[in-house]
């Protein structure tokens, strides 16, 4: 497999690191390529490319967590505060189901929190029903980012940022659910944003 694709790298790694965490253990290359779908002989193909990247130990046919220690220490939390689209963001202690330890290694330094998505319609970015969505705050959003907004009736929803309509001005929030919605968008006056989605934590 001569090409080989960074984001699944990505995913690779995103996920050795929280087996890690979760098992006390790296998982096998078997489980790698079960999790991911596709063939052992693809998995360690990803493994030896990653080695060579520098994202990864992958030494002798196994891999060496030496380096994934942080994983452990190097942590921020981040606080579950309910579902996306319907809702009202806050972060009064009533509504914050729990407090999630996420390794600044794979998430980084955030500020973070966390949701459900709800709803089918950001399918097309492979965030489906039940997914966990982890949030960056305070960050900057740009167009084709996909964002936790208020929407017209200041009511939280996650879509794609459009930038703005040239005809009306208005800020673009996209639906991605081609097959149900075709290229039905939202028109709003200004984009408050409560946060972009950083990264997906998709339902077992």
């Amino acid at each position: 497999m001569r090409h080989k694709d960074t984001e699944l790298m990505k995913k690779i790694n995103a996920y050795i690191g929280g087996f890690y965490i979760e098992n006390d253990r790296t998982p096998s290359t078997t489980e790698i390529a079960h999790h991911f779908g596709v063939a052992r002989s693809t998995a360690q193909n990803y493994l030896v490319a990653m080695n060579e990247r520098g994202m990864l130990s992958y030494q002798g046919g196994r891999l060496i967590v030496d380096k994934m220690e942080k994983l452990r220490t190097d942590r921020i939390q981040a606080p579950m505060v309910g579902s996306v689209p319907c809702g009202e963001l806050t972060y009064e202690e009533e509504n914050v189901e729990c407090v999630a330890a996420l390794p600044t290694a794979i998430f980084g330094a955030g500020p973070f929190y966390i949701l459900h998505a709800s709803g089918d319609s950001m399918e097309d970015e492979g965030i489906a029903d039940g997914d966990l969505l982890v949030i960056r705050q305070k960050a900057e959003p740009k167009k084709g980012d996909l964002v936790i907004a208020l929407d017209a009736e200041n009511r939280n929803t996650l879509k794609k940022y459009g930038g703005t309509d040239p005809g009306s001005g208005q800020v673009i929030l996209e639906y991605c659910n081609r097959a149900v919605y075709g290229d039905r968008k939202i028109l709003i006056k200004e984009l408050v944003c409560q946060g972009i989605v950083s990264h997906v934590i998709k339902e077992k």
